[in-house]
């Protein structure tokens, strides 16, 4: 049975879908490997204090829905 052919939305090249293939279904293996190696290094990047900065966002954004959901009028 074969594979179906799609094409490329980034390098437009027609490649054939397959099971198990890395990365999006409308990106070719070389695109997707360079999406891949692009992301993961961003994620690397962070260091303690913009860790503990994110950490504290988010707690006072909790924090901040969390009120204005269980507020009380009277």
């Amino acid at each position: 049975m074969p594979f179906p052919i799609k094409t490329c939305i980034v390098c437009e090249e027609e490649f054939e879908l397959k099971p198990d293939k890395p990365g999006f279904a409308n990106r070719c293996p070389e695109c997707s490997a360079e999406e891949a190696t692009n992301s993961s290094t961003d994620d690397a990047v962070m260091d303690v204090e913009e860790r503990r900065t994110v950490i504290e966002m988010n707690s006072a954004r909790r924090r901040a829905i969390r009120d204005l959901l269980y507020r009380q009028e009277g």
